[in-house]
Formats: C-alpha cells, structure tokens, sequence
C-alpha cells in the first residue's frame, strides 16, 4: 500500500520532484516557508499543511529539501518541527546539501523518537528535477533505502546506496567538486574556441561524444554559447555547497586547490551582484581575465 508522503521545500529541485510523486499516483502533504509556492502543487492535487510538525504527523515518509544545514535543522528540529510529528517507524529523506556531520547529528535526534533517516542529496539541476532523472546518492541503513526506492524512483533515474549515515552528503560533495571544477574547463575551452574563431555550438558537437563529454559540457556549455544564464543551479547555491566541500577538506586535511580556485571566482561574481544566475555563469570571471567574452565575433 502507497505510503502516505510529506514534502518540505518547493524551490528549484524540490518543486519539480515534488511534481513528480503527484504524477506517478501518490498522495503528498506539501509544505514551504513561502506559502505561494504551495499553490501550484496543491492545484496538482496535493494537499497543504499547516507547518512542518503538522505535516509529518500525517505521514509515513518526509522528505525535505530547502537551501543550507540552519534551514534543515529548523524544519526538522525547531518549535513545530518535523520531530513533533514523527511517530515511531517513520522515515524522514533530506535531499538538501548540508554538511556531513550535521545530518548524523539530525538523524540522532529523530532516532532518539523511533524514526529513521535517510541523507539523499541529489544532482541534475532542475531539469533532471523536472524530468524525474535525477542522481541521488543514499546514506543511510540498507533496508530503509530499499523501503524508499519506489518513491525515490518517480524523480530519480540513478539510486545508489553510498554507505552509512552522511555518506550520501559526503558523495554530494565529492559531486560538487566534479561539478564545478568541470564547469571551470568547459568555460575555458570555450573561450578558447571563441579566440580561435570556432562555432561554439559546432564544437561542442564535435567534442561532446567523445572523451571529453560531460553533462555540463552537453547541457550547460550551449546556455554558455548563447548567453542564457537561467539557472538550472544558481551561483549562491553553489557557493554554499562548495563551503561545505572546503570545510569537510579542512576537517580531513584534503587540498583541493582547483576547488578553492572557482570558490574565489564565483565570490568575485557574487560581488558583482550575479549570485543569482547559473552556475555556468562562472565563464563570466574567465572572461573578465581573459578580455574574451563568448558569443562575439572572433579575431579575424
């Protein structure tokens, strides 16, 4: 028999998996700080509650996905949090990026009441959110995460049990670096291939099948081609999450000097007022280097 669901958090990611447990036939309670967030999920026919602690005592399974490790511990440990509401043998999933050692400290206390928890940070920006193909990366007990498999399938394509309790945050962020240092190479070769007086969009044809092939090359590289910095994952978010890789690095003595370079580059846009774009908007730093900027005619 389906479980009966509760989401907490309606942004960019979780909106859209929300969306997708309505589609494949479940029954889900929504909640969001924002209440407008709401209306378009319930107009889908979910139902809203009235607070966090309101809306885990009506189900078996809550999930959340809201910004940082202050907005998780809030939601699930603050006055009418999720903790009030849990009843013994429900699971919570938090599918936001938080730091390691917050999530065990978070799945301690919702133990300590009979629960279970489960850290599943998920990768594949809005779209993947949207079209139920995300990645999402399990910690957590076995069972459980097999308990949860048939609700995580409805938004994500590729479901891996990572280890223990905080081994999925701690994949998301070995995640992040891939993400960001990857994103650092594809600006540059663009702006390469712009000096050179390449089509941008021909060229990411021609290299996108073969070794040098990524999905932020694929998806991301002809929003770069074109200007188009709607966010699928915005520069202050992905600021977030790359302090949370620099401060697991610090705690166990990791350098990752790649890393700490497109943290200082996405700060420099952030100051400039462009925290709000995509992420691939890290080009534009490489461009004020450079004196290049994608998209204008090349040297003749």
């Amino acid at each position: 028999m389906s479980e009966r669901i509760g989401y907490i958090g309606l942004g960019t990611m979780g909106g859209g998996m929300a969306r997708n447990l309505l589609a494949k036939g479940h029954a889900v309670t929504v909640w969001n700080r924002s209440p407008e967030r709401t209306a378009a999920l319930v107009a889908a026919g979910a139902t809203a509650a009235s607070g966090p602690g309101t809306l885990a005592a009506g189900c078996d399974l809550v999930m959340v996905c809201v910004s940082d490790t202050p907005d998780v511990e809030q939601v699930i440990l603050g006055p009418s949090g999720v903790r009030e509401g849990l009843s013994p043998g429900a699971r919570v999933i938090d599918h936001s990026t938080i730091a390691p050692r917050a999530t065990r400290s978070q799945a301690e206390a919702v133990a300590a009441g009979g629960a279970h928890w489960l850290d599943a940070p998920v990768s594949g920006g809005s779209e993947g959110a949207a079209r139920g193909t995300l990645s999402i990366m399990v910690g957590g007990d076995a069972a459980q995460v097999e308990r949860a498999r048939p609700y995580l399938e409805a938004y994500g394509s590729a479901i891996t049990h990572v280890g223990p309790t905080g081994a999925g945050q701690m994949a998301k962020l070995v995640n992040q670096i891939l993400v960001v240092v990857t994103q650092q190479g594809v600006g540059e070769a663009l702006l390469l291939a712009q000096a050179g007086s390449l089509d941008l969009g021909r060229t990411i044809d021609a290299v996108k099948g073969g070794a040098a092939g990524s999905w932020m090359l694929a998806n991301r590289g002809p929003q770069m081609a074109r200007r188009d910095w709607r966010p699928g994952f915005t520069i202050d978010l992905q600021q977030k999450d790359l302090r949370l890789v620099l401060e697991a690095a610090d705690e166990l003595g990791v350098p990752l000097p790649g890393t700490a370079l497109v943290f200082q580059l996405y700060r420099a846009l952030q100051q400039r007022g462009l925290g709000a774009e995509g992420n691939h908007a890290l080009v534009k730093a490489l461009e004020e280097v450079s004196g290049i900027t994608l998209g204008e005619p090349g040297p003749a």
